[in-house]
């Protein structure tokens, strides 16, 4: 694997992660650079989420580096630090929430601290009134701003939950499944959103759904076993005999 050009946003090099004997991530050396939209695939138990749990302080890697941008070291931060750097998560399942209108989601979620106090009583700014509408368009909620969270779709939810990271004006979006559970036209218009935001943040997507893949994907990384199995496009991956095998456990007979 070649390492990329200068300015990456992320790079992890021989990164191991063991549970009680179970070897999650083996050797797992992977860059990306800045902008980027990536889609990271492979089979359960290949350790995408593992990764990102490396990457997010969740979980500390046994060996090996994992860096941000300019050569900040993140295997010496907590969760709450990596957060602070610009690194926002979502996991598959929406976390919104649901008794608060979908413009106060958006607004507790703005960058900046927040304490409880001024939560509750203060007044929403002209500046970040300007910022919730400018989020709720990205994610097409305008029209939904004053609707409970609780009474969205699930796709809704999850559009809502990416505008909760956008809010905090990420350099790293970490996004977990994002088609799970959607319809198709759902699925479809959470591609045109991704898509909308590649090279105004560098995104990761870890998905399972291949049509979702191919609409989106630039690059794809296909992981097994917790290392990398093959890079490039939707084309290459797909008719890698390495990723055949992984995927469907047979070998392609050769003509």
């Amino acid at each position: 694997m070649n390492k990329p050009h200068a300015p990456f946003i992320l790079m992890l090099e021989e990164v191991n992660k063991n549970f009680e004997g179970y070897k999650a991530i083996s050797n797992l050396t992977f860059y990306m650079d800045e902008g980027e939209l990536r889609v990271i695939i492979g089979p359960n138990g290949a350790g995408k989420s593992t990764m990102l749990d490396l990457i997010t302080g969740r979980t500390k890697p046994d060996n090996g580096r994992i860096e941000f941008g300019k050569d900040t070291d993140l295997t010496r931060l907590n969760e709450y630090q990596i957060n602070r750097l610009g690194i926002g998560r979502k996991f598959q399942t929406p976390s919104v929430y649901i008794d608060h209108t979908v413009s106060e989601n958006i607004w507790l979620s703005l960058k900046g601290t927040r304490a409880v106090w001024r939560t509750l009583f203060a007044r929403v700014s002209p500046g970040e009134r300007d910022r919730i509408q400018d989020v709720l368009k990205t994610v097409g909620l305008s029209k939904k701003a004053e609707w409970k969270a609780g009474a969205l779709s699930h796709g809704q939810k999850q559009w809502l939950e990416i505008g909760m990271l956008l809010a905090q004006d990420p350099k790293l979006l970490l996004v977990d499944e994002p088609a799970a559970g959607m319809t198709d036209e759902e699925t479809h218009k959470t591609g045109d959103l991704l898509l909308s935001l590649e090279g105004k943040h560098s995104i990761v997507v870890i998905e399972h759904d291949m049509t979702f893949v191919r609409q989106l994907a630039r690059k794809v990384t296909v992981l097994h076993q917790g290392t990398v199995l093959c890079e490039g496009s939707v084309d290459k991956v797909q008719n890698d005999d390495r990723v055949i095998e992984v995927y469907l456990g047979k070998k392609r007979k050769r003509k």
